[in-house]
C-alpha cells in the first residue's frame, strides 16, 4: 500500500499508524512531501517499514518513479492530509511526487484531514471536500480536540487505529453503494413558540454528518435532510435545510419514492406549540400558557408508503436498551434501529462518540458499546448494503 505524508505536526502519529498497518500483513511505502520531513524524516519510515521513504520525483534517475508506485499501490492512504495538499488532489495538480504517484494511481484512497479549524470551514476547502468524496475518495475526519496553535476546535487528525478501519474498509468494500440513493435526515428540529423562541433539542447533526460522509465515500448518491443550528455539514451530499418537524416530513416523503435506503438519524421534536404567537411574547405579559401538540411521526408514515425502501432508525434510550429498540422495530416496520445510551457524559449529542447497539430482524444484533460516529455509521451502512444486494 501507499501512504502519503504530508507537512502537519500530526505526521508524528503516521509512525504508529505504519506499526497497526506492517501489524495487520500490510506493505507499506511511504511517499513523503517536502513540508513533510520538518517533522519526521525519512528515515524513520525507512526503518520502520523496511523500504526507502520517496521524498523526490527524481529519487530514483531512469526510472519514472510516480508511475511504478502508482502501479505497486492496491490502496492509498495521506495522513495527514494538509489543506494544501487535499487542494492539489482535487484540482488535479501534479507538482511533486506524492500528487504525482496519486494522479496515477487507480486503486482506492482514504485521506486523513488536518489543520486549524479556520483553514477546515473555509469555503475552498469545503468545497474541495466534496469534489473528492464524490469522487469516491474516504475523507477520515477530522475530528474535535487540541489543535498545534493551541486553539481546539475540528481539525485534529483522527487517531491511527481509526485511520486503520478506514484502510480496510476501503480495500474491502470500495464503492459498494455506487448506483444507490441514500437519503439521510440529520440534526434537530426547532418548533416555533414565537418568532425568536421554539422548542428543540440538543442535537448538532455529528451522526448524520458522519452517515453522509460515509455513504458519499462508497460511492451512494447522498440526499441530506438537514435540521437546523448545526455545523457545515460534510462534502459529497445535497443539502435539503429544513427547520420543524413538518418540513422535514415533507423533505423525506417527497424524496422517499426514488431513494434506495433512508437513515432517519434527526433528532425529530415529538412535540410542537399548538399555536405559536406571531409577535415575541413579552416578559410584562405574563407567563405564556404553552399547549403542545403531536409533530408527524415521520417513520409512521414512511412505514406505511416505503416500496422496497431500506429503512434504519434511531432511538435514544435509558432503560433496557434491546427490548425499546426491538419494539420500536417492530412497530415502525423497520429494517434497522441503532439505539443509543443517552444520559452518560461522553456518548450520544454533540460528542464524537456513542455508546450503542445495532437490531435488525430476528436476533442479529451488533451489541452495545462504545463506537466513534463514523465506526458507527461504517457499521449501519455494512448492514444495508447487504440488504441492497
Amino acid at each position: 500500500m501507499l501512504l502519503g505524508v504530508t507537512g502537519g505536526i500530526a505526521a508524528y502519529k503516521v509512525c504508529v499508524l505504519v506499526r497497526l498497518l506492517t501489524g495487520v500483513g500490510a506493505s507499506v511505502q511511504v511517499v513523503m512531501t517536502a513540508a513533510a520531513t520538518h517533522f519526521v524524516g525519512p528515515d524513520t519510515f525507512a526503518a520502520l517499514t523496511g523500504r526507502p521513504a520517496y521524498t523526490d520525483l527524481f529519487q530514483e534517475p531512469g526510472s519514472v518513479l510516480h508511475v511504478r508506485l502508482a502501479r505497486e499501490a492496491d490502496v492509498a492512504v495521506v495522513a495527514p492530509t494538509t489543506a494544501n495538499v487535499l487542494a492539489k488532489l482535487a484540482l488535479g495538480f501534479a507538482d511533486d511526487l506524492l500528487t504525482a504517484t496519486l494522479s496515477a494511481a487507480d486503486c482506492p484512497l482514504v485521506i486523513a484531514p488536518a489543520m486549524h479549524t479556520a483553514m477546515y470551514e473555509s469555503p475552498a476547502t469545503q468545497e474541495n471536500l466534496r469534489v473528492l468524496a464524490e469522487r469516491g475518495v474516504r475523507i477520515a475526519g477530522p475530528a474535535l480536540g487540541l489543535l498545534a496553535a493551541g486553539d481546539e476546535g475540528v481539525g485534529r487528525m483522527i487517531e491511527p487505529e481509526e485511520i486503520l478501519a478506514e484502510v480496510e474498509a476501503a480495500v474491502g468494500r470500495g464503492r459498494d453503494l455506487g448506483g444507490r440513493r441514500i437519503l439521510v435526515t440529520a440534526g434537530p428540529t426547532w418548533e416555533p413558540i414565537d418568532p425568536v423562541r421554539f422548542v428543540g433539542n440538543r442535537s448538532t447533526g455529528k451522526m448524520g454528518f458522519a452517515l453522509a460522509s460515509e455513504a458519499a465515500a462508497r460511492g451512494a448518491d447522498v440526499i441530506l435532510v438537514l435540521g437546523p443550528g448545526t455545523g457545515r455539514p460534510p462534502g459529497g451530499a445535497s443539502v435539503v435545510a429544513v427547520t420543524t418537524a413538518e418540513e422535514m416530513r415533507d423533505a423525506v416523503l417527497e424524496r422517499l419514492e426514488g431513494a434506495d435506503a433512508l437513515v432517519m438519524a434527526a433528532a425529530v421534536a415529538d412535540f410542537r406549540p399548538e399555536a405559536p404567537a406571531a409577535h415575541k411574547l413579552k416578559k410584562d405579559e405574563g407567563v405564556p400558557q404553552i399547549r403542545l401538540a403531536r409533530t408527524p411521526d415521520i417513520l409512521e408514515e414512511v412505514s406505511a408508503r416505503k416500496r422496497g425502501t431500506v429503512v434504519v432508525g434511531f432511538a435514544a434510550e435509558t432503560g433496557d436498551l434491546e427490548a425499546a429498540g426491538r419494539r420500536k422495530l417492530d412497530s415502525k416496520d423497520l429494517d434497522l434501529i441503532v439505539v443509543n445510551e443517552v444520559g452518560r457524559e461522553g456518548t450520544g449529542f454533540g460528542s464524537d462518540t456513542n455508546r450503542a447497539m445495532v437490531l435488525s430482524r430476528g436476533k442479529e444484533q451488533e451489541p452495545l458499546r462504545e463506537w466513534t460516529k463514523r465506526e458507527l455509521a461504517r457499521a449501519v451502512l455494512d448492514r444495508v448494503a447487504d440488504l441492497l444486494q
